[in-house]
């Protein structure tokens, strides 16, 4: 000890030396144990809330303060020195101790504790009232350790009790060099490590289980986040797992032996960035850490470039992620970096717009962008296809005229020996692309001004080309000769025998009419059969579209030459015999008809119907025909029914298609029946579809104009008011019937009951099915209850049935004949017992007549029944009721040519009184809509045939929605 001492002494400064002295003397010093040669001392001050402890070594003459003075020894080290030399020591010191114990409702309770020789007790105060000596009278005195005043300070105001969970784990942690804390009286320790969270995987059966465990193994969990593990009291550390992962791993995630990869390059690295990971599998691969990279795939695809961007591991690639998921491509196993791919995948979007593992298709105008951007792009880029694209000097026309093909290609000063074909021109120009592709790489751009020009007449020609195989059809030189005049080029050879197609009808030759022709033609008359003869005669097909009634039939016995086919509806097959026995008796005529058909070589006309046309198709298909005529040539209007495949089967020199409606609902109706005319005239279908019949539909005058230009040498059509102007004038009158309350709340139900749900599912793109339906029952209700289920003829009467008795009468009064025409006979069944209460006289004719010239010849009768009921589908072709000045539509149809038919059986020539057609409509009713349909579909068959007028499009769904929402918001007036 005197060493030690001495030591000191020599060592302190003079005035640390009388410092120390002077606590010493002021008994300051107490002992506070002894061990392994080692005394602890503690120098409590006075007034001083902290005291210190002081290490003293007399073997090794050194020593220890818990100060932080510069001095060495310090004032606290001379003291102690001085004090055990002088016996000053004063007797041992309270010190502060820290309990724990379980709360009742879990958790921890808290509180510090004086220790003293005495015992223990709470400490209620503060360390700086303990120092001032604030405490009870007989208290022990604390010596607080540095410790001590660190922990009063992160207790705050609560130095007690349950505390907050922030408070008590920052607690935990001071602790751990505390040399007294408990648990329910139980010596403890702190830990300021937390119990932090591991996984482990080992083999389960022949795949693997990850578990999620504490490390180190929990004892007891206390609650708060706070555990005992053993004797030690941690703080529950978090995992960085969400709680789906959690829950997942701590139950034992199993994963099978297919997803061992996942497992190794995805799940492992991502935990182990989180928390330690021990893998006691020998059979998992190992993933190693590695960078991933880019590499750009360039293909051609057509015209088109295709581009797919991967992200990969490894050069050459070892692993690819597809779809999120890392796919193995061969040696060993990398792990992944979620990370670096989302900042190489934010990268490639920036750069080139491109997504990792999604294939993006550029056509020629972005491709040959893209493959500019890409030669900037920082990655690898594989294949050369990119390299194609570039942009080549413009194209320049070139056309060779006074030839019958279409001469015409595209040359670019990149390559001239590699001109482009026109085809591939159109389609780009046509899709909206400013560049075609070179045969010896580069995209040239197209000649927009030209085709500005001329685009739409060489689409024109190249569609005929097509569709006619690859040979561009006679029918389309009138094109092809005003390409040539418009590039100031010659005629092809094979116009010259065409041009007065083109310089007017006038100029048409006429022709030799048939020695054996019976009777005289008018005038208009006379030019149909030279154009048809001219047609004929040139290998064209022609369609004689003249209104009903202006003797289609007489122009076309007279324009046929040698074995011809006629093809036409039943119906009207006899009034063919007739009319041929009547104006060419010298023709041998055939019938092939009925189960004993058969064909006579020797006849000059052989009539069928369609019917046999459909059943027959292969054998009259094997008649080299030298004319064929179809008759109501709209029965071929769906060219994928099997009419039209079988009337496009046929073959012959000459074709003639006669129709007074060559439009009714559709555009490609009137493809059907030029397809069989003339094939490739219109192009192909769905090609005249989209480049003509829906832009038209659109209200587009440009391609309307074009169309009329095309079918202007192949279609002639003529109205009555303009050549036979001998007929008594037609008048028109829309018969507005209100109906009656008990007609108005059953109509008005069936709407409520319907169109909801109807319109609903077709605005959804339903089937248009249950629309249909509802506009049948809508537009029966207008008509009579008795039509719609659950109803008779007993029920309320119908007020268009009394309009109708009203007018009839009055009509037949005066002297009149009238045709009555329905769609429904049911309806015409309700009419008859109406009219024989009235009495006036009627006839019928409709599907179930078997003799219908019979039923004719009676209503001609002056002396016959004023009045004939006709089903709109039998009577409305075929038919010749020039008795009858009035004409009654019950039911008004969205497609007025088939109203317009009806109304001409008796508004054609033979007829020498005016007609008036009565349409009965019921007022606020889905029949007023149709009438506005029938208008707007008018205007599709004028658009075809003359200039200025509008169109639009059939009975689709755009159509039907329309007219049942009109339905839905009727008001009655």
């Amino acid at each position: 000890m005197d060493e030690l001492f001495d030591s000191v002494r020599e060592s302190a400064a003079r005035p640390v030396w009388s410092q120390g002295g002077e606590l010493a003397r002021r008994r300051t010093v107490s002992r506070v144990g002894e061990s392994a040669g080692e005394l602890e001392l503690r120098v409590s001050v006075p007034g001083l809330v902290v005291a210190h402890t002081v290490f003293l070594r007399p073997d090794a003459a050194t020593w220890e303060c818990s100060c932080d003075s510069r001095d060495d020894p310090c004032v606290h080290v001379v003291a102690c020195a001085i004090a055990l030399r002088n016996g000053w020591l004063s007797a041992p010191e309270a010190s502060l101790g820290y309990r724990f114990a379980r709360g009742a409702g879990g958790g921890l309770v808290f509180e510090r504790v004086v220790v003293s020789e005495a015992g223990e007790e709470p400490f209620r105060g503060t360390l700086a009232g303990a120092a001032r000596g604030s405490s009870a009278a007989g208290a022990p005195r604390v010596a607080a350790s540095p410790l001590d005043q660190e922990i009063e300070l992160l207790l705050g105001s609560q130095r007690a009790g349950r505390l907050p969970r922030g408070v008590l784990h920052k607690l935990v942690a001071a602790l751990e060099s505390a040399p007294d804390v408990q648990l329910d009286g139980r010596a403890i320790r702190a830990s300021a490590a937390p119990c932090a969270w591991r996984a482990r995987v080992r083999d389960d059966g022949p795949g693997f289980q990850l578990v999620l465990e504490r490390d180190p193994p929990v004892s007891e969990d206390l609650g708060e986040g706070v555990a005992l593990c053993g004797d030690v009291l941690h703080v529950l550390g978090a995992s960085g797992l969400d709680g789906r992962e959690r829950d997942e791993y701590l139950r034992g995630r199993r994963f099978e032996p297919d997803e061992a990869t996942r497992l190794a390059s995805e799940v492992l690295p991502s935990l182990r960035r989180r928390l330690p990971v021990t893998v006691e599998s020998a059979r998992l691969p190992d993933a190693r850490p590695e960078a991933p990279r880019l590499v750009v795939e360039t293909s051609r695809d057509g015209d088109a470039l295709s581009v797919l961007a991967t992200l990969v591991y490894g050069d050459p690639p070892r692993a690819r992620v597809d779809a999120g998921k890392l796919v193995p491509l061969q040696g060993a196993l990398p792990a992944r970096d979620p990370a670096a791919e989302e900042r190489l995948a934010r990268h490639l979007h920036l750069a080139l717009g491109l997504e990792p593992g999604v294939r993006v298709r550029f056509d020629p105008d972005d491709a040959v962008a893209f493959a500019a951007r890409l030669d900037g792009f920082r990655g690898d880029v594989g294949g050369d296809a990119h390299a194609r694209f570039f942009r080549a000097e413009p194209l320049t026309p070139r056309f060779e005229g006074g030839r019958d093909a279409l001469a015409l290609s595209f040359e670019s000063a990149t390559d001239p020996r590699a001109p482009v074909e026109a085809g591939a021109v159109v389609a780009a120009w046509r899709a909206g692309q400013s560049l075609v592709p070179l045969a010896s790489g580069g995209f040239a751009p197209l000649p927009e001004a030209w085709l500005a020009r001329h685009g739409a007449l060489v689409a024109d020609l190249v569609a005929a080309r097509d569709a006619a195989g690859g040979t561009l059809p006679a029918s389309a030189l009138p094109d092809l000769a005003a390409l040539a005049r418009a590039l100031d080029a010659p005629d092809p050879p094979g116009f010259t025998r065409l041009r007065p197609l083109l310089e007017g009808f006038e100029g048409v030759p006429a022709a030799s009419l048939p020695a054996d022709l019976a009777g005289s033609l008018r005038d208009y008359q006379r030019r149909g059969v030279d154009w048809l003869a001219f047609l004929g005669d040139a290998g064209l097909g022609a369609l004689l579209a003249d209104d009903m009634g202006l003797g289609k039939t007489l122009q076309a016995l007279c324009a046929v030459r040698g074995r011809t086919l006629v093809v036409a509806p039943t119906s009207v097959l006899f009034g063919w015999g007739d009319e041929a026995a009547r104006f060419r008796p010298a023709l041998r005529r055939s019938l092939y008809h009925g189960p004993g058909r058969r064909l006579d070589p020797d006849a000059d006309l052989t009539f069928t119907s369609y019917a046999i046309l459909r059943l027959d198709r292969e054998r009259l298909a094997e008649v080299e025909w030298d004319a064929v005529v179809l008759d109501e040539a709209q029965a071929i209007k769906n060219p994928e029914s099997q009419a039209a495949q079988a009337a496009y089967a046929l073959r012959a020199r000459r074709r003639v298609a006669l129709t007074g409606t060559p439009v009714e609902n559709r555009l490609d109706e009137l493809w059907s029946v030029l397809h069989f005319l003339n094939p490739g005239l219109l192009g192909g279908r769905r090609d005249f579809e989209t480049r003509v019949a829906r832009k038209i539909a659109d209200g587009d005058a440009e391609a309307a104009a074009g169309l009329r230009r095309r079918l202007r040498p192949f279609v002639l059509r003529r109205r009555k008011d303009e050549v036979a102007r001998e007929l008594p004038p037609r008048q028109e009158v829309v018969v507005h019937v209100t109906l009656s309350e008990g007609e108005r709340a059953l109509y008005d139900a069936v709407r409520a009951a319907t169109l909801p749900g109807v319109v609903a599912q077709l605005r959804a793109g339903g089937s248009v099915l249950a629309a249909l339906e509802a506009l049948l029952r809508l537009r029966q209700a207008c008509c009579h209850p008795a039509l719609l289920p659950g109803h008779d003829a007993a029920d309320d009467g119908s007020a268009k049935l009394e309009a109708l008795l009203e007018r009839l009468e009055t009509a037949v009064a005066d002297g009149h004949r009238a045709l009555v025409f329905s769609q429904w006979t049911s309806l015409l069944d309700l009419v008859e017992p109406a009219l024989r209460g009235a009495g006036v006289g009627f006839t019928r004719l409709d599907g179930s007549t078997r003799d219908r010239a019979g039923v004719v010849a009676s209503f001609a009768d002056p002396a016959g029944p004023p009045v004939l009921l006709v089903s709109l589908r039998a009577g409305g072709t075929g038919l010749n009721l020039t008795a009858a000045d009035h004409v009654f539509l019950l039911d008004p149809w969205w497609n007025p040519a088939v109203e317009d038919q009806a109304a001409d059986r008796a508004h054609r020539i033979g007829q020498t009184r005016p007609v008036l057609v009565h349409r009965l409509v019921a007022r606020d009713s889905i029949e007023e809509s149709m009438l506005a349909l029938q208008a707007r579909k008018r205007g599709l068959a004028q658009a075809a045939f003359e200039a200025g007028a509008g169109a639009d499009a059939g009975l689709g769904r755009e159509d039907l929605l329309g007219l049942l929402e009109d339905a839905a918001v009727e008001t009655v007036g």
